[in-house]
């Protein structure tokens, strides 16, 4: 709910302290003197906050309060509130919650109430992000590195001078066919890098040239503007409307299109830990959208993915309700290996937590290890709670947070008021004080020492080896029969080593010769710490005199400019070229077979001695053959293990026990001796990548977008809706809205609309996919002249009801049993023809006759859609009769103002004997009660009982004012 400033009945008054010589206020549960609440997860604390602070004794009870305090005993029994302290939307489901509230405007407007008074009362972010598709662009593809920095005439320009040209044709072609069947590639002498060969650079015709100064590609002005220009016309109504609300809403920040993806401006610019509103300070938290959301658990802020409606509903001021969690107790013990990334930190962390059975619970971090993670490690594992079912995974405010933020868009003022709240309060973590520890739910054990670094190969990238025993288990591959994991080397045939002469120099190959190294990072942009890795591991190297031989075939494959922009920026790309790791494109390559072809020597001696020779490589596949049909042996690994097993060239080593090279006075050099340490690659991270890139998203955030900039929209209080668009149309959730709440009305010979079996899901009632050509809404379209290709999907026209309502039911697994097979077809009983649902849906309506559904068990399970109820509701259903419903359906449904009625236990439509072909009738008394036991007749005589699922007063009054939407109107007027 809104915050408004504290009276004299707020039943809390008491607990209010203060600040900065008593300038910000704020509620102190620890004035409560209660011991409950130090033994409480600092998750649940954040409940217990917010419902003390929006205590008003209608949507928060003092009996809420009083719950999420005795959390040990009510978890997982009580249903609580709870008001997030702000709503996050993307483009594609915040535009229908904005077209209701614009909708809202009007419905208040013609009764003389001031339409500026529509506003949310929770603060909101939306985000366009899913408006930009890719019409125009430059591929990137280079099919060769270009190590020695040249043009591949040989001319060299410098290591950090390179500009690939564009050549009339591909030049010859790359590994294929059988196996051994490499083509030539060019050897010629680089000054710029001593000892490694330039090789013959293969673009295609759109490769982008690459800055001779920076190593990014060359700004291709044409393409982005005509990317923009086409977002501008494809989604010209939607961007117009966003503008439009940007400038007429309180409490509505639009972030324009080009500045971001949802979670990532989530994460990087709206995220406050804290919050400071009408003098009082409270934590920040969040429901979103994305499904991202659950990124911001990992800075401390408590945030979760909703659905369309629930996100509806928060901003309209009514808190989100969820029965008091388990919350599960992680603890993190033990010192990182050396070696172990983050990457493989988090995947470690994710497979423990989907083993331990932990669906629905919290997740709440503690322990000595907690501190070993940073901000960026902490957001990558709280991201994958899709991975093992949970509703967050939340890491407390520590020291580590602050030093993030301070590198952010935190003021040291700000920095030191957020740490003297959150300590005031007990919300900040000192996690090597086990004396802080609350009690959980249970607690789950981790070892971080018992992560170690993996890679996988030979052949499948489910094969996982640990580095440590890759030694032992690449010799057992040639040991073992031509299978996943074998080749079937002789054992006389195993020490085979061929001599080759590359670049006037002797070289010799073996099994086990690393031949192709190529570190990709699109699989790792999420946690910018490997490539750093990777980059620091290169400077320790060269720093050391070691170098890696010239025929392997090395590249440097960033998945972004970004990539590029932070290893120049920490100043670790020009040792990553000296090594033969340059840039050379932004696209898939190597992993997709793009490969350069290996030198005709290498190709020789691998044949020669039909030798398993190797790539190893940071991408995500490596099948046999996939690089070059001569590499039989490939190894995904991390963009540091890439580098390390290139220098070593050969994956047959033991880092532990084995030397990577020498120094040019032909002392040792082993790996531990070059890899950086954790606390060097997090603060390079901090120092040189996070505040780049925040300095980035603020430049782009106040700059603006130059398209969204000139973009015309209305200047008024309510929106001019243009009738012939097909994007957005004002729906009617608020027709014939009168003042006064009307009494209840009964439900009296009702058809049944459909008659529908166990699990009915989200995607049967309002699908998301494409538009069928012989639907209802393919055929509303039609009529407003577009072709099928411009009819785009359900979820782009999430904004016109009259699509939504069509699109209802209008899915083609769809089982109505008066149809007796699938599809979106339903009977229109009084004259016996089969229709589509929406068809039959109007006549009825046109009839005046009211409608029901009859549904089995588990009626509206899956993920939640705006439409799921107000599809429903605007076909003129009044109730839906079911076994059981998902829990949140149930909630959507009576925020629609449709009654969730429950057959008695034991009871469904064939015990009661009905084929749904009966008039029903329900009457309503005049009072109505949560749990009411409600009275059906039908008119074949029979009548049985069923109990209507409006769980607390506030469910009861939503349905008496015909929904949310229609009792939050009713209030302005």
């Amino acid at each position: 709910m809104a915050l408004t400033s504290p009276v004299k009945e707020h039943p809390y008054n008491h607990l209010i302290d203060t600040l900065k010589d008593g300038k910000i206020k704020f509620f102190n549960a620890r004035k409560l003197n209660d011991p409950r609440y130090d033994k409480l997860p600092l998750s649940i604390r954040v409940l217990l906050e917010a419902a003390i602070r929006n205590c008003d004794g209608f949507y928060t009870k003092e009996e809420d309060v009083q719950n999420i305090l005795d959390w040990q005993q009510q978890q997982n029994k009580a249903e609580v509130p709870f008001s997030p302290a702000r709503v996050l939307l993307q483009d594609f489901t915040g535009i229908p919650a904005m077209v209701d509230l614009a909708a809202m405007r009007d419905a208040v407007a013609k009764h003389g109430v001031d339409p500026s008074l529509v506003n949310p009362k929770c603060p909101t972010d939306l985000i366009v992000d899913h408006s930009l598709q890719i019409d125009y662009n430059k591929c990137a593809i280079q099919n060769a590195p270009n190590p020695g920095g040249g043009d591949g005439s040989g001319q060299s320009q410098g290591p950090s001078r390179s500009a690939p040209t564009r050549p009339p044709s591909r030049g010859g072609s790359q590994c294929g066919g059988q196996r051994g069947s490499c083509s030539k590639a060019a050897c010629s002498d680089s000054a710029a890098s001593p000892g490694r060969p330039s090789a013959s650079v293969q673009q295609i015709e759109n490769t982008p040239l690459l800055c001779p100064f920076h190593l990014k590609p060359v700004s291709e002005t044409e393409t982005a503007v005509k990317n923009q220009e086409m977002e501008l016309i494809r989604n010209k109504e939607r961007l117009q409307f966003f503008k439009w609300c940007s400038k007429a809403f309180k409490n509505v920040n639009v972030v324009p299109p080009d500045v971001g993806a949802v979670h990532q401006v989530n994460l990087e610019y709206l995220s406050r830990v804290v919050q400071v509103r009408d003098g009082f300070i409270y934590p920040d938290s969040v429901v979103g959208t994305d499904s991202h959301t659950t990124m911001i658990n990992g800075l401390g802020i408590l945030g979760w993915g909703v659905g369309g409606i629930e996100s509806e509903a928060v901003m309209l001021g009514q808190p989100v309700s969820l029965t008091l969690p388990q919350v599960v107790g992680c603890k993190l013990v033990g010192s990182i290996n050396p070696l172990t990334t983050s990457i493989d930190i988090v995947l470690g962390i994710t497979k423990h937590l989907r083993q331990a059975g932990i669906s629905g619970k919290f997740v709440e971090f503690f322990g000595p290890g907690v501190s070993q993670l940073s901000a960026p490690d902490r957001t990558t594992i709280a991201n994958m709670c899709p991975e093992y079912n949970a509703t967050v995974s939340f890491f407390p405010v520590d020291q580590v947070t602050l030093k993030h933020f301070k590198k952010t868009n935190f003021a040291q003022e700000k920095l030191e008021l957020l740490e003297s709240y959150m300590k005031a309060v007990k919300l900040f973590r000192s996690y090597e004080d086990n004396s802080e520890d609350p009690e959980y739910s249970e607690v789950i054990e981790i070892d971080l020492s018992s992560m170690v670094p993996h890679v996988s190969g030979p052949k499948r990238p489910q094969d996982r080896v640990a580095v440590s025993s890759m030694k032992q288990d690449f010799q057992s591959c040639l040991d073992e029969k031509v299978g996943f994991k074998g080749f079937h080397i002789a054992k006389e045939k195993q020490e085979t080593r061929v001599p080759f002469l590359h670049c006037g120099q002797e070289y010799q190959l073996a099994h086990g010769s690393v031949v192709i190294a190529a570190v990709i990072s699109c699989t790792n942009n999420c946690n910018p710490s490997v490539m750093l890795t990777a980059g620091l591991l290169a400077k320790k190297a060269v720093e050391a005199g070691l170098v890696v031989k010239p025929y392997i075939r090395t590249s440097l494959a960033p998945g972004s400019g970004m990539v590029t922009h932070y290893l120049n920026t920490s100043g670790v790309l020009p040792y990553l070229s000296q090594l033969g790791f340059e840039v050379i494109g932004y696209g898939c390559a190597t992993c997709v077979g793009n490969t350069a072809p290996l030198p005709e020597a290498v190709v020789d001696a691998i044949k020669q001695g039909d030798l398993v020779a190797c790539g190893v490589l940071s991408g995500n596949r490596h099948f046999e053959g996939r690089l070059c049909d001569c590499v039989r042996a490939n190894y995904l690994a991390s963009p540091p293990l890439v580098v390390a097993y290139a220098i070593a060239g050969t994956v047959g080593i033991d880092f532990e026990k084995e030397p990577l090279g020498f120094t040019s006075e032909g002392k040792e050099v082993y790996l531990r001796d070059i890899w950086p340490s954790r606390e060097e690659v997090q603060q390079t991270e901090e120092d040189k990548v996070i505040s780049s890139m925040f300095r980035d998203l603020r430049g782009r955030m106040e700059k603006g977008n130059i398209f969204w900039n000139n973009i015309e929209c209305p200047d008024s209080v309510v929106f001019p809706w243009d009738h012939k668009s097909t994007y957005i149309r004002s729906p009617s959730f608020f027709s014939k809205l009168s003042k006064e709440v009307p009494p209840p009305q009964s439900i009296e010979n009702a058809h049944a609309l459909l008659f529908l079996g166990d699990k009915v899901t989200t995607d049967h009632i309002s699908p998301a996919g494409s538009i069928a050509r012989v639907s209802a809404a393919a055929k509303y379209l039609l009529s407003k002249r577009l072709t099928p290709r411009e009819f785009n999907s359900y979820g782009a026209r999430r904004g016109n009801d009259a699509v939504m309502t069509r699109g209802t039911f209008a899915s083609i697994k769809l089982q109505n049993r008066f149809i007796g097979k699938a599809g979106p077809k339903t009977l229109h009983i009084p004259s016996n023809q089969t229709l589509d649902v929406f068809e039959a849906a109007d006549r009825y309506q046109r009839d005046g006759i009211p409608l029901i559904i009859l549904a089995g068990k588990d009626y509206g399970s899956g993920n939640s859609r705006d439409w799921v109820a107000k599809g429903p509701y605007l076909l003129g259903v009044r109730a839906v009769i079911a076994e059981s419903f998902e829990k949140l359906h149930k909630n959507q449904l009576v925020g629609m103002g449709i009654m969730p009625l429950q057959f008695l236990s034991g009871q469904n439509a064939d015990s009661l004997e009905l084929s749904g072909k009966e008039r029903f009738s329900i009457i309503l008394p005049e009072s109505l009660s949560p749990r009411q036991q409600l009275t059906v007749k039908t008119s074949q005589g029979k009548s049985f009982d069923v109990i209507s699922l409006f769980d607390t007063e506030m469910d009861v009054l939503f349905f008496q004012h015909g929904g949310l939407l229609r009792y939050v109107a009713r209030t302005l007027l």
